[in-house]
């Protein structure tokens, strides 16, 4: 299976990182004595479901380990835009749709036995979109000091993974809707409202169940989506303040 790794970005003066980074790209943020995102490829190279790996974001010239075949990519100024353009390039060498991994840099806490776990998902589930969600209880029980931000559906509160798989041809074929979601995945409240004020009425109320969401979401955007539960809290535990670094910190010195 390919994977996806979306590493561009530099964090600007405003970016709470930023007394880290010193505008640096974020991806290249030592922790524990690696890059962020040396941390990520060694779990994809660690998995046993992954065969190649494309990096998009960093120069040319980056030194980053890996077993498995790597391709480094300029960055495209955007996430989604990078996840497309991982995603030509790997179409355009096969010649054939597939479903791949799509994995942000900023995840250093993932191991390659999680990545299995989703890249198994996508062999269980037909779908064009797999999207990893992890409820609060298993968020909160692996890091208390976490601080993310969830959206409350059925009863439980959920924060969105980045961890999760793509169909090429859907991320190809992504329109500007998609590159809005992307920018809100922050702000799920935002997200429900790009959707249709409907599902944000239904959110509001503690209405909307996972089945409604996933149809709304699929029909809106014209493809197969797939929200699953996952019990790995590291999928969402990325690296985006002081309190995360320091966190990720403590646990990577530890391995």
């Amino acid at each position: 299976m390919k994977a996806i790794l979306a590493a561009g970005g530099e964090a600007s003066i405003q970016d709470p990182l930023y007394p880290y980074t010193q505008g640096k790209p974020k991806a290249l943020l030592e922790i524990a004595g690696k890059p962020m995102v040396q941390w990520v490829m060694d779990a994809l190279n660690a998995s046993t479901a992954v065969d190649s790996i494309v990096v998009v974001g960093l120069p040319p010239h980056t030194p980053l380990e890996s077993r498995l075949p790597l391709r480094l990519l300029p960055d495209h100024h955007g996430m989604l835009e990078n996840f497309q353009a991982g995603a030509r390039a790997i179409y355009e060498e096969e010649r054939r749709d597939q479903v791949v991994l799509a994995v942000s840099a900023d995840i250093p806490l993932i191991r390659g036995e999680m990545v299995d776990w989703v890249a198994q998902n996508t062999q269980d589930i037909e779908a064009d979109v797999y999207y990893h969600i992890i409820e609060r209880h298993v968020m909160e029980a692996r890091f208390p000091q976490s601080k993310r931000t969830y959206l409350r559906i059925e009863g439980r509160e959920y924060c969105g993974g980045d961890l999760n798989a793509l169909r090429l041809k859907a991320v190809l074929e992504a329109d500007s809707l998609w590159n809005a979601m992307v920018q809100a995945r922050k702000n799920p409240l935002k997200q429900a409202q790009l959707i249709g004020w409907d599902i944000l009425l239904l959110l509001l109320l503690g209405r909307l169940t996972i089945p409604e969401a996933e149809r709304r979401f699929s029909r809106r955007l014209g493809l197969r989506a797939c929200a699953i539960s996952c019990p790995y809290a590291e999928l969402g535990m990325d690296v985006d303040k002081p309190v995360q670094y320091e966190l990720a910190l403590r646990e990577l010195s530890a391995r």
